[in-house]
Parts: structure tokens; C-alpha cells; sequence
């Protein structure tokens, strides 16, 4: 077990360190089906060997470069219709944080982390168990590249390349877990107005023309996200159309 001395009060507190697993998110998983692990737990590797992104998607990272890790948290106090909001203050925590290294970051819908100029910096993927009475457990994956300068897909950046340095990437995990145990304990108090504002206002693409694909090209501005986590696009024709995962991809 390795302590994790961030300012917090129940996050990070308790840290479990692999050098190698396939998955951080299913080893958290795993573990939860065991018993083995509780609420403000995380599971952190330098080698995410088989990491899952979002719609399947696989997610890679070179060993001791980045970061990769999972929190198990228990939002009980949210119905299975309001999960979109974890996506919502996870996604705000990320970004606002790399803000602080480098300018012009923004949220993709649903929740990848973008440099608008350079490409994907990072990337969440969160899995909620849920039960008749709502939301028993939320497994939050996170994985950011921080110090990886080469990539062997296109359109794909770091901190380091952003901006000519290395990062400690200890400090970033400490950091990033204070923000979002923050971010948690505002969605715990209800303050869902404040988060969605936030998140839209750092939204990629959000009130601006361009082209999307839903089997047919067509050109669209975001105008928000409903209550399930769809995101809302008005057409050039007038039409809102309103898409959830795979249903729509961005040109």
C-alpha cells in the first residue's frame, strides 16, 4: 500500500501502486468484487498494459511517462440518470488543473481532454455499477499524457510537448486529487447548475459551427447536454438533434 500525502479528506488516501496491470479500472473493479477495497481508493501503474478508453476504444501509454490510474467512489446520493455529472466534475478537475500548464484546453464531449491546436492530451473513462436503489460504486479511470513526446497516432500531445518540460507527475496526481475531491463535494451539496455552466464553458466546439457525421455529414453547433449526458446539436436547418455514445462523430 503506498500513502499518498494529498490534501484531502478521503481521496488518495489510500494507494495502491502496480509497476504493471492491464487495466487500472478493472484491477479497482477486481478488487471491489473481493472486497478488498473502499470508497477513496486508488489503483495507480506506471504500465497500463491493456487500458480501455472510451466506446471500446483502446487506450496507450508508454511505461513512466504518463499517468494512469482509477478511484473508486461511492455517489450514492446520485439517481442513474444524474451519472453524467461525474463525467461532468472528473472532466472539470482534469482540465482546469493541465490549464494551469498550458492555455487553450477544453473538454471533448463526453470527456476527453483536448489541446485545440495540438491534439488529445488525455482522457476518462468512468464505469458506474448500479443497483435498484441508484449508483452503488463509480470506478473513474484516468489516463494523461504527461512527459511522452512520441506518439504513433496523429493529432495526439502532452505536457511536455506543450510546454518544453517534464513534468513531476507524483505532484500532478496530488494535485488532481485534491481538485476533484472538490469538484465531488460540490456535486454532493447539489450545486449541478454551477458544474454544468463550468463544464460547458470549457466545452470543445460549444456554440460554434462545424461539421459532424451521424450517417450523414451535416453542420452543427453544441448547444448543451440534456439531463441523460446526450449532447445537443442544433442544425443548419433548424433541427436539434440530441446524440449519446457512437452516434455521433465529430469532422
Amino acid at each position: 500500500m503506498y500513502k499518498i500525502l494529498a490534501n484531502t479528506v478521503f481521496l488518495g488516501k489510500d494507494v495502491i501502486f502496480l509497476t504493471e496491470c492491464h487495466s487500472t479500472n478493472d484491477e479497482v473493479l477486481e478488487r471491489l468484487r473481493r472486497r478488498e477495497i473502499a470508497e477513496g481508493s486508488m489503483v495507480i501503474t506506471d504500465n497500463q498494459t491493456k487500458g480501455r478508453g472510451q466506446r471500446g476504444n483502446q487506450w496507450v501509454s508508454k511505461p513512466n511517462m504518463n499517468i494512469t490510474f482509477s478511484l473508486l467512489l461511492q455517489p450514492n446520493f446520485l439517481a442513474p440518470s444524474e451519472q453524467f455529472y461525474l463525467n461532468m466534475i472528473i472532466s472539470l478537475a482534469v482540465v482546469d488543473l493541465l490549464g494551469e500548464y498550458s492555455a487553450d484546453l477544453k473538454i471533448k464531449w463526453p470527456n476527453d481532454i483536448l489541446h485545440q491546436s495540438d491534439g488529445k492530451l488525455g482522457g476518462i473513462l468512468i464505469e458506474n455499477i448500479i443497483n435498484q436503489k441508484g449508483i452503488e460504486h463509480s470506478v473513474i479511470g484516468i489516463g494523461l499524457n504527461v512527459n511522452q513526446t512520441v506518439f504513433e497516432l496523429p493529432k495526439v500531445t502532452s505536457l511536455k510537448l506543450l510546454t518544453g518540460q517534464n513534468v513531476d507527475r507524483w505532484e500532478l496526481i496530488r494535485l488532481l486529487v485534491a481538485k476533484i475531491e472538490k469538484g465531488y463535494m460540490a456535486l454532493k451539496k447539489g450545486e449541478i447548475k454551477k458544474i454544468k455552466s463550468d463544464y460547458l464553458s470549457r466545452l470543445y466546439r460549444f456554440e460554434e459551427w462545424f461539421y459532424y457525421d451521424d450517417g450523414i455529414i451535416f453542420e452543427g453547433k453544441i448547444k448543451g447536454i440534456d439531463e441523460n449526458g446526450k449532447i445537443i446539436i442544433e442544425k443548419r436547418n433548424g433541427v436539434v438533434a440530441f446524440y449519446g455514445l457512437k452516434e455521433v462523430i465529430f469532422l
